[in-house]
């Protein structure tokens, strides 16, 4: 039997790997949250990739048939490696510039992301290739994963925590955001109420969830477990993982 493996900083890839199962239904899954050097986002390009290649290491020893790179730091820092040093797919998270640069009405997209990721010269690329097209302004979200590490999702500080990186946002007139870290869906519920109703938010996740059945198919690997489910491990405490898990 042969797994895939998905993993991130933290529990929020578990936000990609919701948008996984309902396309793998019966599928087996190991994830792997990395939360005793969470968060990624304000490490360097070099410690991420180190960190990348050690889990997919242990995601190998365990059998994993691919691996999906639920984390757009880490993507963004250490795919490149990965695919190079290794003979299995990788699915990686895309910067959703192209979906929000179409779908905008008033021509201003808004970047919800680690620092990591708005540095990175993936990101970076992506960005040039629209920036003639649209205007792009950009907000680190600052304590987000740390919120959703915490499963602080809904009090007054996660409120403030929040309207402190998406207001200035929608004070330049983004009609459309996009939501450049994992960890973030899990913050949509309150970012929906802080925001006026005609804000779209795009979540990458079920982009991803689309490419990892694609690069499976076109692997010709099986899609389908006999013993289908999902084993969550981490390198420090999991109760957030498995909490948040039951909430999925």
């Amino acid at each position: 039997m042969a797994a895939i493996g998905v993993f991130d900083s933290g529990s929020g890839g578990l936000s990609v790997l919701r948008e996984i199962r309902k396309i793998l239904p019966v599928e087996r899954f190991i994830y792997f949250s990395d939360n005793a050097y969470c968060p990624y986002g304000e490490k360097t390009a070099e410690f991420v990739t180190d960190r990348s290649k050690n889990v997919t290491d242990l995601l190998l020893s365990k059998g994993c048939k691919a691996v999906v790179v639920a984390c757009n730091t880490a993507t963004a820092a250490a795919i490149a490696s990965l695919r190079a040093e290794y003979d299995i797919p990788f699915v990686g998270m895309e910067p959703a510039v192209k979906p929000a640069a179409s779908g905008t009405r008033n021509g201003v997209v808004g970047v919800l992301a680690t620092a990591g990721t708005l540095r990175a010269p993936k990101y970076l690329n992506t960005k040039g290739q629209y920036a003639d097209a649209v205007r792009i302004v950009e907000r680190v979200g600052q304590g987000f994963v740390e919120l959703v590490e915490k499963l602080d999702l809904d009090s007054p500080h996660a409120e403030e925590v929040v309207r402190a990186s998406l207001e200035p946002l929608l004070e330049a007139g983004a009609d459309t955001i996009v939501l450049g870290c994992t960890h973030y869906p899990f913050l949509l519920p309150l970012m929906r109420r802080i925001a006026p109703p005609e804000v779209r938010f795009i979540d990458p996740a079920p982009a991803v969830a689309r490419r990892l059945l694609d690069v499976l198919q076109s692997s010709g690997i099986p899609l389908e477990d006999p013993d289908p489910g999902v084993e969550l491990l981490s390198s420090g405490p999991d109760d957030t993982l498995r909490k948040l898990f039951t909430i999925l």
